[in-house]
């Protein structure tokens, strides 16, 4: 059963039961607009416990503001035991579940994220009046196929905007995310945000800092991968909200750079141009990994006598890009490898010079095929000269796994057996013979032990 099909019969289960029940929201725009939903949401009248007792087998994430989560048959969701509560659905995946939330209005947003108050309600339109964007409040009969549109969510899809329902300020003041969320649909759906909410947006987009760093890390995260990274950066500037949200990549703007290396323009241009080019489907890493590659230059910006120069600037990019990772709380697998494309994108400059060791051990580096990929869109964005990506793409091709990857020759053991003391050496020792390997140099164990011998006195 897919996902939608198992969301079709929540509904009608829920309807068996007496209850009105609709898909509503973002699935509901895009069957809509003939895109595949992420997910599928139901709204109903049935309270939490209601839900709860019709669906044994479900998980109360936000129980307390009406929202549970029915899992998929035959669906295993890793996250938590039936029946407990988080009511941070951010802190839990939606894969392979289907939302329930009751009717209801909200009271009170103190903290700009969840409301103070909840009133369940028996009224659909006004659950609806209580959500973020018109192109999002539809709700849909799954069974009859009737669209119920309360807020022109329809003729908004039409025409292309992205309009709050009810006054912007206090929709964005109620939860701060939604200014990004605006941000985001109008990208990727190539929108433009009505005027009153955009005005509304940089009116209130210090305030962001009042969502919490994994929800605006997410939304970014998504303006990066879901097709439209450009224009959504472009958005994000003219909104106000780069400077509060990444002030180091806002600090690109009039950043000039040489024009022989770089006749885009500035590190921003440059930037926005990379974004534009991400694959699709894209790597969460790729993706920051391409927006912070140059994070390091603004600040290492000099002019010296011969042209403009950023010494410095991939080790200073580094430092920054771990940092903006430490303040975003990426993973530690996540933040190793976008520090690692930070810190290599300069290297393929040098590929044709490289030892065959340097350049096995180079291409052997982990997912290194976002290495290639960060480095063949840079170039794209820049000068255009794609001969040291050939290069690295024919020495690939060119070369057996076996030889990028070698058996190793010698091992520790063998280094004591032959009566070398156990220490740091050891590892200037086995890289030695690890290079003399992948140069073709050593092809015997034997061969490699009368190498250290002679070489590595004892």
């Amino acid at each position: 059963m897919t996902e939608q099909e198992f969301a079709i019969s929540v509904v009608r289960t829920l309807r068996q039961s007496g209850h009105a029940a609709y898909l509503v929201g973002g699935c509901v725009r895009d069957l809509l607009l003939g895109r595949e939903p992420a997910d599928y949401d139901v709204t109903t009248d049935a309270t939490p416990d209601e839900v709860m007792r019709i669906f044994p087998h479900t998980w109360a994430v936000g129980a307390q503001f009406g929202v549970v989560l029915v899992p998929v048959a035959d669906h295993a969701w890793p996250y938590a035991e039936p029946g407990t509560a988080d009511d941070d659905l951010a802190a839990h995946g939606r894969a392979g579940t289907v939302e329930v939330a009751t009717f209801r209005s909200d009271i009170g947003y103190s903290d700009g994220r969840h409301p103070d108050q909840v009133r369940y309600s028996k009224d659909p339109r006004e659950d609806v009046e209580r959500r973020d964007f018109t192109i999002n409040g539809l709700l849909l009969d799954p069974v009859t196929n009737e669209v119920l549109d309360f807020v022109g969510g329809r003729a908004d899809l039409k025409a292309g905007i992205v309009r709050t329902i009810g006054d912007p300020v206090r929709r964005f003041t109620e939860d701060k995310l939604r200014m990004l969320r605006a941000v985001r649909f109008a990208a990727r759906f190539e929108y433009r945000i009505e005027p009153s909410a955009f005005a509304a947006i940089q009116d209130l987009a210090d305030e962001i800092h009042q969502v919490s760093r994994e929800r605006v890390r997410d939304e970014l995260s998504k303006m990066l991968t879901e097709g439209h990274a450009r224009q959504a950066f472009l958005l994000l500037d003219e909104s106000g909200l780069l400077e509060e949200v990444l002030p180091e990549i806002s600090a690109m703007k009039g950043i000039e750079q040489p024009p022989q290396f770089h006749p885009e323009g500035d590190v921003f241009v440059h930037t926005l141009l990379l974004l534009d080019k991400l694959p699709q489907p894209c790597p969460l890493t790729l993706a920051w990994g391409a927006l912070l590659h140059d994070v390091g230059k603004p600040p290492t910006f000099r002019v010296a006598p011969d042209r403009i120069r950023f010494d410095g600037h991939v080790e200073v990019g580094v430092k920054m890009a771990q940092e903006i990772c430490r303040r975003l709380r990426f993973s530690n697998q996540d933040t190793e490898q976008i520090l690692a494309l930070v810190e290599n994108h300069m290297r393929f400059a040098e590929v044709t010079r490289m030892k065959a060791s340097t350049l096995k051990k180079f291409i052997r580096m982990p997912k290194f095929d976002e290495h290639l990929e960060l480095h063949r869109i840079d170039c794209l964005s820049s000068h255009g000269n794609l001969g040291s990506y050939e290069f690295t793409r024919e020495a690939i091709a060119s070369t057996p796994p076996e030889e990028v990857r070698p058996q190793p020759l010698i091992t520790g053991r063998d280094l004591i057996e032959a009566g070398y003391k156990p220490g740091p050496k050891f590892k200037e020792i086995l890289s030695d013979v690890e290079d003399a390997q992948l140069e073709g140099r050593l092809q015997q164990r034997g061969e490699a032990l009368n190498y250290v011998l002679g070489r590595f006195p004892q």
